[in-house]
């Protein structure tokens, strides 16, 4: 039996599929899905590269926002979780300094780990976040070393579940479980993750994403100081009989890199007003009962959006520990209600429901689970916005016909049921 046919029967041992079932849930079928997936990976692995030694299964998950939209780039707080859709990488180690990555869709990467320089022409590119993530670790003390992965995803781009921090995440894992032993603790993961993201790939995002992934589970992160506090929520959503439904409605991500940019620049323009960085360093009463001096003093093209933009941000800070308390003192209702109070702040005060008129996914979106959800659960939008996707508390008794609405709209699997995934990056090495 060759060595790869006794791996995939390693997939097939309790212990393994215990692992799996904590990953990816219980729901009919989805044994068999990962399994499945697991096992075809492995084999393209073999067909790609064909290792003497063991293989290394590492994955990480995608993230769900949800509450604290648009906060954490200035040092805000927000309650989110990984999810069940991950990206996964059968990866193995090489002695020469050189990382191919070979993800299912896209052209095949090779990258000497000798120059990793960053790269004007790689902006926007998985290349330069690979680039990034193994500068960034060698540059802080942690050994880097060349692999062959193959790579599949079911965080999708474009999903709202952030494929990219998956991707980085799963990233440092990987360099981490193949080099370090191990070590690397999940916030600086994160935040090695992010470097990537913001130097590296040129998307200036806070630090959501990638924490979100690499610490698993519903938590509630507080962003004030530079070591961020982060607060496990133990919350089954599902056991209250609810389904989160991520909504894919099809708007494009494309060319909106401005407008994601333009919210953080201007709530800073407004912390700028009060001589501080960003908006956590300005009391919010001070903020409110300055308005005619914020609105004669701000330097930015529009100034009246950038104010309303500060507004949702401190109400957005309130929110959070509301709905974190309202959690801890399982009121679900206080909760949704506050869900749905984040959506519509995001919406008449954030703007980021659309960047054109043309294009108003989201806002039917919203306007169809209003309609369908109001007295019983919730809606807001999901993410950085402006296209995408929407979040969705739906009872699980209206799932099937609430997916189904949504699908008549928005084609057939537009709707992502999530399952909280209760920890981030995972490996299963399979081999001796």
């Amino acid at each position: 039996m060759s060595q790869y046919a006794q791996m995939i029967r390693q997939l097939k041992t309790p212990e393994v599929m215990k692992r799996l079932n904590t990953l990816y849930g219980q729901r009919e079928g989805m044994m068999v899905a990962q399994t499945t997936r697991y096992t075809a990976l492995l084999k393209r692995h073999e067909d790609l590269f064909n290792t003497n030694g063991p293989v290394y299964m590492i994955s990480a998950p995608g993230r769900t926002e949800i509450s604290g939209n648009h906060t954490d780039h200035n040092r805000g707080k927000v309650l989110t979780a990984a999810v069940n859709l991950d990206t996964v990488a059968a990866v193995s180690p090489r002695e020469d300094g050189v990382v191919n990555v070979h993800s299912e869709g896209y052209p095949a990467i090779s990258i000497s780990l000798d120059d990793l320089a960053a790269r004007e022409e790689e902006k926007n590119t998985t290349a330069a976040l690979i680039r990034g993530v193994a500068y960034k670790l060698r540059e802080e003390g942690y050994q880097i070393g060349g692999l062959d992965a193959a790579i599949t995803s079911t965080v999708r781009g474009g999903s709202g579940l952030s494929s990219s921090a998956a991707f980085e995440v799963m990233l440092c894992a990987i360099f981490d479980e193949l080099y370090n032993h191990g070590t690397l603790e999940y916030k600086h993961r994160a935040k090695i993750s992010q470097f990537a993201e913001n130097v590296y790939f040129g998307k200036p995002s806070g630090l959501l994403d990638q924490m979100a992934s690499s610490t698993g589970g519903l938590a509630y992160i507080d962003f004030q100081n530079e070591d961020p506090q982060v607060k496990p929520m133990n919350y089954d959503f599902s056991k209250k009989g609810y389904s989160l439904v991520v909504v894919n409605t099809g708007g494009s991500h494309d060319d909106l890199t401005a407008d994601y940019a333009s919210i953080p620049a201007e709530m800073k323009a407004v912390a700028k007003v009060f001589g501080q960085e960003v908006l956590r360093q300005v009391q919010p009463e001070q903020f409110f009962l300055s308005l005619p001096m914020v609105r004669e003093k701000l330097d930015v093209p529009n100034v009246d959006r950038a104010i309303l933009r500060a507004a949702h941000f401190f109400d957005e800070n309130r929110r959070v520990s509301d709905q974190v308390a309202a959690l801890q003192e399982d009121n679900l209702p206080e909760f949704l209600r506050l869900v749905i109070e984040s959506g519509r702040s995001s919406y008449c005060y954030l703007q980021n429901l659309f960047a054109s008129a043309q294009h108003q996914e989201l806002c039917l979106a919203l306007m169809m689970a209003e309609r369908r959800l109001t007295g019983k659960g919730a809606w807001r939008v999901h993410g950085g916005g402006f296209a995408g996707t929407t979040l969705n508390f739906v009872p699980t008794k209206e799932l099937p016909s609430f997916v189904k609405e949504m699908e008549s709209v928005f084609g057939q699997h537009c709707c992502n049921v999530l399952d909280i995934r209760p920890e981030g990056p995972a490996c299963i090495k399979l081999g001796k």
